[in-house]
């Protein structure tokens, strides 16, 4: 009998995402009333935000009607509108929980959230039982789906009517037993810019695992007319999107203004687009350029942009439009050094043929190391900090560029007197074609990434062991 005046609460079960609810049922001599989907009260009792997009019913005439066991690549609301079930759900996804098994009763008044990969069968307590689902994706044949047998013996689920008496399809008494079920693999993480120094970095921490796939532009470009149909994206959880125009000098150009339009926010807009509406995580990469650099102080993540030059405004374009995404992580950088051609490789070059470089001493910010960006990037990601914008840093003491140029050559084991400052109007004077007027002041602030519980490296510690890494003279 359903029980009357719960307060909405949730549980965790023993299978991680797997979420019990007892829901309010309010009756009297007519009958009942329930919400069975709030998603104001439910997000904020501790249930996902999960955006349903169907909502089905299965009517079961008898009871001890048995379905299952069903993994699914959605999310899957299950509530009962009339009658009672006893329910069973096993992990049956990649990792540690797999095999894991929850049972409960349902009634009007008890719901479960089932996650992607988690499967779900029944039993039907009672005659005349109508079971409710809400899923967020619709039925396709190319999405990848799972079947456990129901009287699998390494499961061992107690059913109330015994499975060789209930009633059920032969489809589901053929289905496999636990040892020869094919796990459910998790959302796929897609790097795009994968060949960029970020992007090598991000190789370097997630692997060859076989749910992070990493494109370049010749595998998918963001400006294609069919992108929207180039993935089946919502097998998709998060997007790391490290690919941009970066040439800022030759955006000035009508030609390059043209391209970096294109690359760094009209395919952004098209990216944001596919990420909303597939409940993607897009992690989208900004740059000091969104500022023009006459501020005194470092610029945290809620100062207005102010870009200077083609390239700036682009990314202030495309950080507007990712801002958009429900999920998203804008996560603004500067200066970074990696895996190729970066400014600390050509001073170490310099430095070994004795050249005496002139480099500008009037812009001041911090280096970024790209495998402590890629590191900021995951750790937002694992730590499921709050959505927004985030400035990613080295910290320490900010810094000019003649200044780290000395340092490279100290490091390397040279006279740092070798490097001359100049402004940047010195240093670009005389050169041919349009120049992009670059931020005198590129410092961030690092404040709101460090609440999430992440260090940066310090400058000079993160320069010296980048310096000793084999191969950075090359």
């Amino acid at each position: 009998m359903t029980e009357f005046g719960k307060a909405l609460s949730v549980t965790e079960t023993p299978i991680p995402g797997l979420l019990l609810a007892e829901l309010p049922v309010h009756g009297d001599s007519r009958g009942w009333f329930k919400e069975n989907w709030q998603r104001e009260k439910m997000v904020a009792e501790g249930l996902p935000d999960f955006g349903p997009v169907q909502n089905s019913v299965a009517f079961n005439d008898e009871r001890g009607t048995t379905r299952g066991i069903h993994a699914e690549p959605w999310d899957k609301w299950v509530s009962v509108a009339t009658g009672r079930i006893f329910g069973a759900w096993v992990d049956l996804r990649e990792g540690e929980t797999f095999g894991t098994v929850f049972t409960a009763e349902l009634d009007p008044s008890r719901a479960i959230f089932v996650p992607r990969g988690v499967g779900n069968s029944y039993q039907t307590l009672e005659a005349g039982t109508a079971y409710v689902y809400l899923v967020n994706d619709h039925w396709s044949p190319d999405a990848d789906y799972t079947f456990l047998n129901l009287a699998d013996e390494t499961a061992g689920i107690n059913w109330p009517i015994p499975i060789d008496e209930a009633i059920i399809s032969d489809k589901d008494r053929e289905h496999p037993r636990l040892a020869d079920v094919a796990p459910i693999t998790p959302r796929k993480t897609l790097v795009l810019g994968a060949s960029g120094q970020l992007g090598r970095a991000l190789r370097n921490r997630l692997g060859d695992a076989a749910h992070v796939e990493y494109a370049t532009r010749e595998d998918l470009d963001l400006r294609a007319a069919d992108l929207a149909g180039a993935r089946r994206w919502r097998d998709y959880d998060t997007i790391i999107n490290a690919a941009a125009y970066t040439a800022v000098d030759a955006a000035e150009t009508p030609e390059g203004r043209a391209e970096a339009w294109a690359a760094n926010t009209t395919g952004v807009a098209s990216l944001a687009r596919i990420a909303a509406e597939n409940r993607i995580t897009l992690v989208h990469v900004s740059s000091d350029y969104v500022f023009d650099g006459t501020q005194e102080a470092p610029y945290t993540e809620t100062a207005p942009v102010t870009p200077l030059g083609v390239y700036g405004q682009t990314k202030a374009a495309a950080d507007a439009v990712v801002s958009a995404v429900p999920r998203h992580y804008v996560v603004r950088t500067s200066w970074v050094i990696g895996d190729g051609r970066n400014f600390v490789r050509t001073m170490a070059s310099l430095a070994d043929r004795g050249v005496s470089p002139r480099v500008v001493g009037d812009q001041v910010g911090r280096l970024t190391f790209a495998s402590d960006l890629a590191a900021a990037i995951l750790h937002l990601l694992r730590t499921g900090a709050p959505f927004g914008v985030y400035n990613v840093t080295g910290a320490g003491a900010p810094q000019s560029w003649a200044d780290i140029a000395r340092a490279v050559y100290r490091g390397t084991g040279h006279d740092d007197a070798q490097v001359t400052d100049v402004t940047t109007a010195e240093y670009f004077a005389g050169q041919p074609g349009p120049i992009a007027p670059r931020p005198r002041n590129s410092v961030l602030d690092l404040t709101k990434i460090i609440a999430t519980g992440w260090q940066p490296s310090e400058g000079g510690e993160a320069l010296d062991a980048y310096l000793a890494a084999e191969g950075v003279d090359a």
